[in-house]
């Protein structure tokens, strides 16, 4: 498997006064008390190791007493307004236990985590600058996958909750190993599915760390989920394949396990299913997402040649000249989206505004 390289420095995209507009109309715009430049100015840092010894590639960060007690204030706020009503009453029985900073990636967020001393139950969520892309891939994950997101945008601050779940290098390395067959062969549909739904929706670099495997119990059984946790690369990058994980070499187990599992058949059932149950959610947020559609046809949140390259290649493997119009990202979503209700959903087509 020849592995495909990422742009090793995807610039950071800033949200334009349409996107700005639509954040706001869907309750995401809302002022926050702290912003990610804050949590630049730390005294100083010790490294996070896991539980094997090994570096996480976070350190865990500390400020003078004043700055501390201020940004401890301000992150409960934070945590407040994310989760609840932003009412303060809660604020004596909550505690910022950590702030951790991650040296690895574009983002280079910070995870916050939140304890209630009352039960010694906690939380994460993420600081990051926002960027136009990963706004574009939150609001489209929670439109067409499975899942809701909460997330909260103010100027050049985001705000994410912690997805839960193992992470996907860690599972294929610890557990898939123990997983039986009937396990295995779960785990494999929703590779496929998850593959499907990565490339429909253009969401790239879904290499095995960044996403992670939920399981759920289920009466005599444990359900499997694959999710996606960074949207950094939706709809950036030129090339077809980094759309869809099964080119990844992180993720060659998991290719393996769909070939020892499946006949072709049973590959192209998982995926017709996918498909169709993204027309029946496209339908469910017709409106919201066309309206974002809008926002990002005209948005710059990718190079020139990158578009011209996407195009050229969707359009090799649908042959739907439409495709070689496309003159943004955001077209070329449209029209991969439009595309797909012309060819799964039953009735009449999807028309975006």
């Amino acid at each position: 498997m020849n592995d495909l390289i990422i742009s090793k420095k995807k610039p950071s995209y800033p949200i334009t006064e349409k996107l700005d507009a639509y954040l706001a109309e869907y309750n995401r715009n809302i002022k926050l008390p702290i912003f990610y430049d804050d949590l630049l100015r730390f005294q100083g840092s010790i490294v996070v190791y896991d539980k094997e010894d090994n570096d996480t590639l976070w350190i865990r960060v500390y400020y003078n007493d004043y700055e501390r007690e201020e940004i401890e204030y301000a992150l409960k706020k934070v945590y407040t307004i994310l989760h609840s009503d932003g009412n303060e009453n809660t604020f004596p029985f909550l505690s910022v236990d950590a702030i951790d900073y991650c040296t690895f990636g574009n983002s280079k967020p910070f995870r916050i985590k939140v304890r209630n001393i009352l039960n010694d139950n906690f939380t994460y969520f993420y600081i990051k600058r926002a960027d136009a892309s990963r706004i574009y891939g939150l609001e489209l994950e929670h439109m067409l996958s499975p899942y809701n997101l909460n997330f909260l945008v103010y100027r050049d601050t985001l705000i994410e909750e912690h997805i839960a779940g193992i992470p996907g290098d860690e599972f294929i390395k610890k557990f898939l190993p123990k997983c039986d067959k009937s396990e295995k062969s779960q785990i494999a549909k929703e590779f496929v599915k998850f593959n499907e739904r990565c490339m429909i929706r253009l969401l790239g670099d879904m290499r095995s760390y960044n996403y992670v495997i939920v399981p759920t119990h289920d009466f005599d059984h444990v359900v499997y989920k694959i999710r996606a946790i960074d949207f950094d690369q939706q709809s950036y990058e030129g090339k077809f394949n980094i759309y869809r994980p099964q080119f990844f070499k992180e993720n060659l187990k998991m290719v393996e396990l769909v070939s020892e599992t499946f006949q072709k058949l049973s590959i192209d059932q998982y995926k017709i299913e996918e498909r169709s149950i993204l027309v029946k959610r496209l339908k469910s947020y017709h409106n919201r997402i066309g309206t974002l559609l809008e926002c990002m046809e005209d948005d710059v949140i990718s190079k020139e040649e990158n578009i011209k390259l996407l195009k050229s290649k969707i359009y090799d493997y649908t042959l739907d000249v439409g495709f070689k119009k496309c003159k943004s990202m955001g077209n070329i979503l449209k029209k991969s989206l439009e595309y797909l209700t012309h060819n799964y959903e039953n009735v009449n087509p999807l028309k975006f505004k």
